[in-house]
């Protein structure tokens, strides 16, 4: 295996990976990058963890709808409520196929009910909320909890990049604050390298005591265009490498490249169903763009010697 990849199998893709990663840190080399601008975006869903059935902040959010819907039968006839009382799994998971095909009428919907599920929490709670569902909350399929569900090779990618001279962030479509109180744990990245979607905040001061809560209403949406928007206003550097799974990837993939530097981008195809799962839904248009760009196609199934590190793939249940 080669040195710092052994979940890496060897083949075209860990030799692409590697023979980037050592041009641009060789000093004497024609393609080498000085160390500041050595920027990696990773997206998270499906990039960086498991992403099906359903994303899983998605899951701690339908749990917080399904409360609401118990305490307010009305809602339970409304959609998403109506989903997450009914733990209606397929609408959750067809509601982001559809906004990768374009189709956000759906999405709109569930956007709506999750700036009202959190509206005039404290940071610090919904911190606490997050921290609490990742010590408790298991994979609905896979027979393991949540916080396994993160891809080793693509963790052990990460310490290769750094060893290296890269700083690496996540730049994902799901809530930058419920992926920041694990980062740091499931993938070695800081909050403040973690770029996602975020809902409105408002500052409060009352009694000598500051706070911020959040308010029922999105202050963006980290996907598809926005994600370059995104990178560039948290970072200032155009990335030189970037890593994505879904067709809400191409914009950032696409951006990672300049006229007259090195760049490498990979998409992750998700086809082991053994070990996780096969689907390219959600992922054509991406797929196209890696064979028309040459972008490296990262195939779960072929290139990866494991999937969650323990492998307890025995243990995976009917899907």
């Amino acid at each position: 295996m080669t040195t710092g990849l052994s979940t890496w199998k060897d083949g075209p893709t860990t030799a692409t990976i590697v023979d980037f990663v050592a041009g641009v840190s060789d000093p004497g080399g024609p393609d080498f990058v000085e160390p500041a601008d050595r920027v990696a975006v990773f997206d998270n869903d499906g990039t960086l963890w498991c992403e099906k059935p359903m994303p899983i902040q998605l899951d701690f959010t339908v749990r917080r709808l399904a409360e609401m819907a118990a305490d307010d039968p009305t809602l339970q006839q409304q959609q998403p409520w109506k989903a997450a009382h009914e733990h209606d799994l397929h609408w959750m998971g067809a509601a982001m196929v559809k906004h990768y095909h374009g189709d956000d009428e759906d999405l709109r919907a569930l956007m709506g009910a999750v700036t009202r599920a959190f509206d005039t929490v404290t940071v610090e709670e919904y911190d606490a909320r997050v921290r609490e569902f990742f010590l408790k909350a298991d994979h609905p399929t896979l027979g393991r909890s949540y916080r396994s569900c993160a891809f080793s090779p693509m963790v052990e990618l990460l310490r290769y990049l750094e060893a290296h001279g890269f700083t690496s962030y996540i730049a994902s479509g799901g809530d930058r604050d419920f992926m920041r109180p694990v980062a740091s744990e499931l993938y070695g990245v800081p909050p403040e390298r973690v770029i996602g979607s975020a809902l409105g905040l408002t500052y409060a001061e009352a009694n000598g005591a500051t706070s911020l809560v959040y308010k029922a209403a999105m202050e963006f949406f980290d996907d598809g265009p926005e994600k370059p928007i995104r990178i560039w206003s948290r970072i200032g550097r155009r990335p030189i490498l970037s890593v994505g799974n879904s067709n809400g990837d191409v914009p950032m993939l696409t951006f990672s490249e300049s006229p007259g530097r090195p760049a490498l981008r990979l998409l992750v195809r998700h086809d082991d169903a053994e070990r996780e799962f096969a689907y390219d839904a959600g992922s054509e248009d991406a797929l196209v763009g890696a064979e028309k760009q040459r972008w490296t196609v990262v195939s779960m199934r072929n290139d990866w010697v494991e999937v969650f590190g323990d492998e307890a793939s025995s243990a995976v249940s009917d899907r």
